[in-house]
């Protein structure tokens, strides 16, 4: 469904080209839902507009290829590009409000979308398939009439995720698409989403920081730090907290308070992450982690597989061994 290889994006600054996603590859199969974690300014947003096509002012692609159904996003013509998206990918943006014009009732926007695409159909077909989605988002649809402003966040947000899947795409991004809603409003818009997923059948590629939401919602999750991949696990060993991960990933966990364990001991991880424009040598998490050697601080780790994982670290096997 979605093919990302060697992926590198870059910044144009005055200090000099900032590296914003590295040398990132990764595939989403049909109908999969896959979770991508990290800290804010790890990368996954410029990623998911790079995605997208959707790259503004001094961001660019400098390497690497993205297809989306076999076909290279970037080898489109605009006029393609206009066709192929939305129709076939498209995405739920962070900010419901930002997304949605705020002088045009939501039932326009959903109207719009779909003539703008299916210039065949006729504004009652277009009426009668918003309807349908306000169904399927649960909005009442008298609020076809309503203006954004008019709405609260979780139906903004519902609104936003019914005119991505008004086209019926293959793939739909979301980009943090809970920021900012109440853990109640949270928790009904994350059913949804799987509810209309199990019955629209598309595939999602789910960016957040919040690991209890991707772990609940996704099967597999790419864990990422400083522009780079440097974990793919299950959701399954995050939730139950086994298995072996990155030393990021580990700090992730403990940082999250679990209500009904009280033998867990909740932990930051030390420092912060590092400026994209001096990146530590070696692995670029060594300043934080507990398990550094003089090896880490020389040589960036690659990928490798350990079990059913694939983790970015020179002493995943030390822990292994340590554990047993």
């Amino acid at each position: 469904m979605l093919e990302v290889e060697h992926l590198t994006v870059s910044y144009a600054s005055a200090k000099g080209d900032v590296v914003a996603v590295r040398d990132v590859s990764f595939t989403l199969y049909p109908n999969e839902i896959m979770g991508l974690i990290g800290e804010s300014g790890s990368g996954k947003s410029t990623m998911a507009y790079a995605i997208l096509r959707m790259l503004k002012g001094n961001a660019r692609v400098s390497q690497g290829t993205i297809r989306v159904l076999g076909k290279d996003i970037y080898q489109l013509s605009a006029e393609e590009l206009r066709k192929f998206r939305w129709s076939h990918f498209s995405m739920v943006f962070q900010s419901a409000m930002n997304a949605l014009n705020p002088v045009m009732t939501v039932g326009a926007q959903m109207i719009d979308t779909l003539l703008s695409h299916r210039p065949h159909l006729t504004r009652a077909t277009a009426h009668e398939r918003a309807l349908e989605l306000c169904e399927l988002v649960r909005i009442d649809p008298r609020h076809l009439k309503s203006y954004p402003h008019e709405l609260s966040g979780g139906m903004r947000q519902r609104i936003v995720i019914a005119i991505a899947i008004a086209l019926e795409p293959s793939l739909v991004i979301m980009d943090e698409p809970t920021t900012a809603l109440d853990v109640v409003v949270q928790r009904s818009i994350m059913d949804q989403i799987r509810e209309i997923q199990k019955r629209v059948h598309f595939s999602i590629l789910f960016i957040s920081h919040d690991f209890s939401l991707v772990s609940e919602l996704a099967t597999r999750i790419a864990i990422m730090y400083a522009g780079q991949i440097v974990e793919f696990t299950d959701a399954l060993s995050l939730e139950n907290r086994v298995g072996f991960h990155h030393p990021y990933t580990e700090g992730l966990w403990k940082s999250i308070p679990k209500l009904l364990d009280r033998e867990i001991v909740i932990e930051g991880i030390p420092g912060g992450p590092p400026d994209l424009l001096r990146l530590p040598t070696g692995c670029s998490f060594h300043p934080r982690c507990r398990y550094k050697s003089k090896l880490c601080t020389e040589k960036t780790p690659e990928l490798k597989t350990y079990d059913t994982y694939e983790i970015a670290c020179h002493h995943v096997l030390d822990k292994e061994e340590q554990h047993d």
